[in-house]
């Protein structure tokens, strides 16, 4: 469940109305940008763009790029954009990182729906003039290339019809490639790159089931290389997508000096999805809230919005 709290009847008008009074002048009043922003969900965020475009002849979004800064700039451009738009920035972001920012691409790929990803690719092809596959190649060599751009090209089966057979066959391929840590066997990026994800839940199931632990631990490894953190990351995204959300923002917030990016891409991205549950789950992980955490981390104007997103008001 969402942990945005938004209105069911709202004035555009109004709001594009309120948000240029907040940036004009000497000063932006931060507080009045979060108190309209922050209780909006995605149809209102874009009917409030298209107001102000109509009533003030100018973008909402480069306006508000040119009045705010840091994190909380950051954190309110990628919370204005159209979602699908949203993930095609923090694709091409994490692209085009000295390292890329391989989960990103992974999360984006495997949390979606096969309709929701192309539609992201489709507006990223849109914004970029490339394909988002044809930047990840380009970005990426070797094992992690195959892997990825297969991940960012599926278009998956969408039901939640499982073969019980296949799932006991592809466990054993899976074990066996483990075993021999072979974690970048064609058959394991052919498994991970086309199956349905109820029928990779089944197969993962089963390998716990045989082999009396999961899968993503037997991955584990004293050294481990980008690949095998990728292939990590891509099983935990598709097995139980809340709980990966929740260890990013734990190790986000315990990091000695906290990652803001990790923080905001997951509270900016779930909070009309399924923060409500992250949060549920945060708690339960460290006896702690997450708003709490969030608080006691982060400051100012963006500690504030990210709390609106939270749906916990300072």
């Amino acid at each position: 469940m969402a942990s945005l709290a938004a209105p069911g009847h709202f004035s555009p008008t109004e709001d594009a109305e309120a948000l240029q009074k907040a940036c004009k002048g000497w000063g932006t009043n931060e507080k009045l940008i979060i108190k309209v922003l922050g209780h909006r969900n995605a149809a209102q965020r874009k009917q409030i763009r298209q107001a102000y475009e109509q009533l003030y002849e100018e973008d909402l979004v480069k306006r508000l790029e040119s009045e705010l800064s840091g994190d909380f700039e950051k954190a309110v451009y990628r919370w204005i954009l159209d979602p699908v738009d949203r993930d095609a920035v923090l694709a091409n972001v994490a692209l085009k990182k000295s390292n890329p920012d391989f989960p990103v691409i992974i999360e984006i790929s495997c949390v979606h729906s096969p309709d929701e990803l192309l539609e992201v690719r489709k507006a990223y092809k849109l914004r970029y003039k490339r394909s988002l596959e044809e930047d990840v190649a380009a970005h990426t060599t070797g094992d992690i290339r195959k892997l990825l751009v297969g991940l960012v090209s599926a278009y998956r089966f969408e039901g939640e019809e499982i073969n019980a057979r296949l799932a006991n066959s592809e466990a054993d391929v899976l074990h066996n490639a483990i075993k021999d840590k072979a974690f970048n066997h064609d058959e394991v990026i052919r498994i991970l790159t086309t199956r349905s994800k109820a029928q990779l839940r089944a197969t993962f199931n089963r390998y716990r089931d045989d082999q009396g632990t999961s899968i993503t631990k037997n991955i584990l490894v004293e050294h481990p290389d980008d690949f095998s953190v990728a292939l990590r990351t891509t099983i935990r995204c598709f097995n139980d997508q809340q709980k990966y959300f929740e260890k990013v923002l734990r190790n986000a917030i315990k990091r000695a000096g906290t990652d803001e990016d990790d923080i905001t891409r997951v509270i900016v991205t779930r909070a009309e999805k399924d923060l409500k549950e992250i949060k549920e789950g945060y708690y339960k992980r460290n006896s702690a809230s997450l708003d709490q955490a969030v608080a006691k981390d982060t400051s100012g104007d963006y500690k504030a919005f990210l709390l609106a997103l939270l749906g916990k008001e300072e």
